[in-house]
Order: structure tokens, then sequence, then C-alpha cells
């Protein structure tokens, strides 16, 4: 965030103060899990990372096309992260002496039980679904993006390029799927069987089995089971989570209750509100236009340094062309008299 926008929201804050509030983030409701609730499991140490979960992604959400093909795997010698137009990515991981290659892991929303995202929406865009996703209203978001800070896992992101109707894009469960009693497109797409879905409870049984059945082939650790209260998506793993990319600093502890302090400041003034948001179309329009001056100025500047050199060398050209005819009129003149000298001479013998 820079500077410029920082200073913004820490004036709102300050002129939010004493003003009547609309329902604060921090009345935000616990969620606990519902008993019969879904999730996947995912056993990185079956995933092979053949990106068939992120084109299965893609088809199923109707996403734009990738820069590279599904079945380009030099993307996975970068690290990546979801965004717009991609729910679910694959990462590789080199995790030395834990496993003798690669180790694939799947990114994608987590669908936390108690969702950081949904208790700092105060328009209540983003809700707990009892069959274990995380739901997004664009209907009623306003475009606050405070999601997005609040996620502790780096998730949702934002259609910048969508003037007119942005939405937070994030990974969806396959939540109209699941209504239809289908599997996630990702999970049936994995012909690895690298990811399970089924009830949240059952999967942390049959991850708790594998564990104690292979115990030299993973370490006895459930990620998602506890962390920030427990999340829709689990892991287990061969290699250390950290390793892996994972946030292991979380704790247990759910998301609202460590925001509800800090929530409670946030000035949901519906007045102030649209200058809030104006403001930030404000700043950003003219870090824009600042963007835009700074190119051209760039390239006024390239313009001119050229001219300069080419000027310089025209006139240091002119220069030397000038001081070699003078050069060479002076030895033309030399050999003149020289010449007439010796001419001189002869007729005076």
């Amino acid at each position: 965030m820079s500077t410029s926008r920082r200073k913004f929201l820490q004036w709102m804050v300050a002129a939010g103060a004493g003003t009547t509030l609309a329902k604060p983030a921090s009345a935000h409701e616990h969620f606990t899990g519902y008993p019969d609730s879904y999730g996947v499991l995912h056993d990185t140490t079956l995933c092979i990372g053949c990106r068939s979960c992120e084109r299965a992604c893609n088809e199923v959400n109707g996403l734009p096309a990738p820069e590279k093909p599904f079945d380009d795997i030099s993307v996975l010698e970068e690290k990546r992260r979801t965004d717009a137009k991609a729910y679910t990515v694959v990462n590789k991981y080199d995790v030395g002496e834990y496993a003798k290659g690669p180790v694939f892991r799947k990114f994608q929303c987590n669908h936390c039980l108690e969702p950081a995202c949904a208790s700092a929406c105060f328009v209540g865009a983003f809700k707990k679904t009892p069959e274990g996703a995380v739901s997004y209203d664009a209907s009623v978001c306003v475009g606050c993006r405070y999601c997005i800070i609040a996620c502790p896992f780096d998730v949702p992101t934002y259609e910048y390029d969508k003037a007119l109707t942005p939405r937070v894009m994030k990974c969806t469960m396959c939540q109209p799927r699941l209504e239809e009693g289908k599997l996630p497109g990702c999970v049936e797409a994995c012909p690895m069987e690298a990811l399970t879905f089924g009830k949240r409870e059952d999967l942390i049984t049959i991850a708790r089995e594998r564990i104690r059945k292979y115990p030299d082939r993973y370490i006895d650790h459930i990620y998602g089971e506890h962390e920030m209260g427990g999340t829709s998506w689990l892991y287990i793993s061969g290699a250390p989570f950290e390793q892996l990319g994972f946030r292991t600093d979380l704790g247990v502890t759910p998301a609202p209750e460590l925001t509800s302090g800090a929530l409670s400041l946030v000035p949901m003034v519906i007045g102030v509100w649209p200058v809030l948001l104006g403001g930030l179309y404000v700043i950003n329009k003219r870090k824009e236009n600042m963007a835009h001056a700074d190119k051209t100025g760039a390239v006024k500047d390239a313009i001119e340094q050229t001219r300069a050199e080419a000027d310089a060398k025209q006139k240091a050209a002119m220069e030397k062309a000038k001081k070699d005819k003078e050069m060479a009129v002076e030895k033309a003149v030399k050999k003149a008299l020289a010449d007439a000298e010796k001419d001189a001479g002869k007729e005076d013998k």
C-alpha cells in the first residue's frame, strides 16, 4: 500500500471516529463449521505436477486461457499464486533429503471454517456455506478489498482490469457442482488421486490413517485441521510444510478473534464510504497519471539525450572536418611556397 493511500485511510478512520457507524466489522459471527460439511484432502506425496487440476478449474469456471498451455510444465520453474484468471495453481518445491525429486503443491482458497474474509466484509459478501465452501456474492460487494488484506493465506484477488464490474476472484470449491451432486472439477480431473473429496471429518480420519500406516512417508501433521481455527482444505506431506510454501506461524486461533479489535476501528460510515472510494479512485488515477507522466518524461528525456548526442557528434565531425580542411590548406600553402622557393633558386642559377 502506498504512503498516500495509507494516509488517506488514516484520515478516514479519524474522520469516522465519533460518527454513527453502520454494523462494524467487529460484530462478525463466529463460524464454528458445520458437522456434515465437505472438504478436500490434498496428499502432496501423490501429486506429480501435471496441472490437470488447473485445466479442469479453468474449464469449470469459464476462465480465460492462460498464456502458456496447461501441458507446458515450464511454468513450474517459477512460484505462482492465484489471480483473477486462475483460481488454482500448482507449484514445485525442492525439499532436499525429504524426497528424491521435487514435490508439488496445489494452491487455492482453503475455505476456512471461520473465514477472515467473511469477518472483514461488512456487507456480507462472503459466507461460509453448510457444504463447506466460502461463497462470494458479487452483487453486494462494494470493492473495499478488506477480504484481500484479511486473508492469512493470501488468496483473494481482484479484477483490476474490469473498470465497471470488478469482482473479488477466488476458488469456489465448485459450489454449483456440489449442489448438483458432482465432485469439484480439480478432484475429478486428478489422475493420481492426490485430491480426495468427502466430509471433512472423514478426510481427517483418512489422513490420520495414512500417517499412522506410513510413518516414514508422512510428516505427523494435517495442515488445515487446526490452523486459523481449521480449514475445509486439508494437506498431508512428506516434507515440512514450511518447505512447501505453507505459513506455519498462524497458530490455531480463528482469524475473526485476531482481527476483531482492529476491524472495530474501521469506519464503516455510509456517508463516508463513497468519499473513501472516491478518494481511493483519485489516488489510483493520480498514480496512473504520474506513471504515464514518468513514462512520457522518460521518453522525452531519451529523445533529448539522443538529440544532444547526435548534435555533439555532428559538431565534433564538423570541427574535425574544419580542422582537416585547415590542415590541408596549410599543407598546400607550404608546398606552394616550397615549390616557389625552389623555382626561384633555379632562376638565380
